[in-house]
């Protein structure tokens, strides 16, 4: 080791050495702050707890000293509203052989609504909205601004059918809420009063505003369901029909024109307001409580309106009314306030078939059947009977193709090229032509019948009939059947399987087997795309659709695809004899057939389609 190595290495000790002091007198003065400053925090502690509890006898002993001579401050200048505001509310029950409704004396308004006749999904009694989960508010400036939910009304009278509650002012007058029933009827009939109040409501008061809000309860099966077929109904006189928002999703909508009524629709059963004077105008709101709720509620229906007022008179009476029942059709119509209106049965064509055709057809089986699943049969078996002439020609014309498929495979062999379409259409619609077949036979009927399909669609989800009616394996027709629970929500399919849905769909494809087998063009791709789409992707379309849907639906339309393929089979085995139409072809072999005006207008649009398309060619080859 040299000189300068060793001289290195003391160096460096002796800086280590140095640095190691200077921090230690560093750390000891640090410390010695620190003792300082927390000796002083601990004085300033001491001091602030010896003021607060100072502060806190002075406190005590100056309360006790000013509750000897503090009064009570009013929150209203009316001493009888400033009483009526302290009140304690009781709960009085109007009630018939259909419904129950409880009032509350806390407002004079709705409590509760429960059905008789009717319950909830599980068995439990039917609330339309359950105790405390409604609210009807009037709003006036009376001398100083009162809402009548925050008083408590005094009964005036209660009888079986009519119960009356007051709000009396010190300035004379009082506000009467009288609600009478009757027996075998859903309305509640309200009276609104003001009276002797000449001198205490302002003769620039000319409006009153009138709040009503209703929470109603998960009542059905399924959640799904039951929001796609609820919604909020509001209706203008003279109107054909309700304007309707909130199908299935929350919405709000303002309306700045009368409003005669209006409706909490679930899918089943409605609450309804009704003004003979009509509101001047109301907003509206209707919002969805999630699936998972814990509650158990569906939504909520939130209206506020508008009222016109005229001062100055001793006594005014503003009328409303009060629906608290089900969806059925004739019992809405029996108020003649086109309440039945509500409910979802289709457009002007389909709605009108529903109403004079498949709902007295129902109620007349239903007169001699109970079980429903019977009735649908029936249904099913008269309208089949009733577009069989329609059908028929259908059918037919199928049967035909299927006589005729062999000429048509020979076409297709003769004509394989693209550019020789025209010709093989050309060659199609003359044997068309000799076996006495019309292309647009087996169109036409079905069209015609699209609109009866329509109206079950819309029919059978929408009947309180099938609600909570069993049949086979199905506890209710009016939602799905499960005979699989899934235990989770699978996408596109839900939580469940339905076998209806599941029947319905293979019966569809092998009716789309059975129909396409007959069709031409075995080799033309558009057509093979067609075939695919009938026989493949329909069923399992409606299989998705269906499988949430009424069972009452898939069940009618597995019994329309079963009879349909009966009457199929029958036309073909003793209605369309195979050999006379070949026996035809072979006749007409050679000879030139007429063509109708709409082939020859036909063949005009197929060449002129031709042409544009050769020249589009020729142009792409520049």
């Amino acid at each position: 080791m040299d000189k300068n190595t060793i001289t290195g290495i003391v160096l460096m000790g002796l800086l280590l050495f140095g640095f190691t002091f200077y921090q230690n007198k560093q750390y000891q003065k640090q410390a010695a702050y620190q003792a300082q400053l927390d000796s002083i925090a601990l004085v300033k502690q001491i001091q602030a707890d010896s003021i607060a509890a100072v502060e806190a006898a002075r406190m005590k002993s100056d309360t006790a000293s000013v509750a000897h001579v503090a009064a009570p401050v009013s929150i209203y200048k009316d001493s009888l509203l400033e009483v009526a505001h302290l009140g304690e509310e009781q709960i009085v029950t109007l009630s018939n052989d259909k419904f129950e409704v409880a009032f509350t004396t806390k407002g004079a308004q709705p409590y509760s609504a429960r059905l008789k006749d009717y319950s909830a999904y599980g068995g439990e009694e039917l609330y339309l909205f359950k105790p405390g989960m409604s609210r009807y508010d009037v709003q006036i400036y009376a001398g100083e601004s009162i809402s009548t939910d925050d008083f408590i009304f005094t009964v005036a009278e209660k009888t079986d059918t009519s119960l009356s509650m007051r709000l009396p002012f010190a300035g004379g007058g009082y506000i009467e809420q009288r609600y009478t029933i009757e027996e075998g009827s859903y309305s509640v009939k309200n009276y609104l009063s003001f009276v002797g109040m000449e001198n205490v409501i302002p003769k620039n008061v000319f409006s009153f505003d009138v709040d009503y809000f209703v929470t109603m309860p998960r009542m059905e099966k399924g959640y799904k369901n039951e929001v796609q077929y609820s919604k909020l109904d509001y209706y203008f006189n003279g109107e054909k029909k309700p304007e309707a928002i909130a199908k299935g999703r929350g919405a709000q909508k303002r309306v700045d024109a009368k409003v005669s009524w209006f409706a909490f629709q679930q899918q089943f059963f409605s609450a309804i307001m009704r003004a003979p004077q009509e509101f001047a105008s109301a907003d509206f709101a209707l919002n969805y409580f999630p699936e998972d709720d814990e509650s158990h509620n569906l939504m909520t229906g939130e209206a506020r309106m508008r009222m016109d007022f005229e001062p100055g008179h001793s006594e005014t009476v503003v009328p409303f009314e009060f629906y608290f029942g089900p969806n059925h059709f004739k019992t809405l119509k029996s108020y003649g306030q086109k309440y039945e209106k509500i409910i979802p049965l289709g457009g002007w064509l389909v709605g009108w078939f529903t109403r004079f055709v498949i709902i007295p057809l129902f109620d007349f089986l239903h007169r001699f059947i109970s079980n429903f699943g019977i009735i649908i049969l029936l249904m099913t078996i008269f309208i089949k009977i009733v577009v069989l002439p329609f059908a028929y020609k259908s059918y037919s014309s199928s049967a035909k193709m299927q006589a005729i498929k062999p000429e048509i495979d020979k076409l297709n062999e003769k004509y394989p090229k693209q550019e020789d379409a025209l010709k093989k259409q050309q060659a199609q619609m003359d044997l068309y032509k000799r076996a006495g077949i019309s292309p647009m036979g087996g169109c036409l009927p079905m069209l015609l019948q699209f609109p009866i399909l329509w109206a079950m669609f819309r029919f059978f989800p929408a009947s309180i009939e099938l609600r909570q009616q069993s049949f086979l394996w199905a506890d209710d027709l009016s939602a799905y059947d499960s005979i699989v629970s899934f235990g989770t929500r699978i996408p596109l399919i839900g939580d469940h399987l339905s076998l209806f849905a599941l029947l319905m769909a293979v019966s569809m494809f092998f009716y789309s087997k059975i129909t396409t087998a007959s069709q031409p063009g075995a080799n033309d791709p558009q057509m093979a795309s067609m075939r695919f789409m009938s026989v493949w992707m329909m069923p399992i379309m409606m299989f998705f659709i269906c499988n949430s849907l009424s069972s009452g639906l898939s069940y009618y339309y597995l019994l329309s695809n079963l009879i349909t393929m009966l009457e199929t089979w029958v036309i073909r085995k003793w209605f369309v004899n195979a050999d006379e139409i070949r026996a035809k072809l072979k006749a007409t072999e050679g000879k030139k057939m007429p063509k109708s005006k709409w082939q020859q207008r036909l063949e005009e649009a197929q060449r002129m389609q031709a042409q544009m398309q050769r020249e589009q060619q020729k142009k792409g080859r520049r």
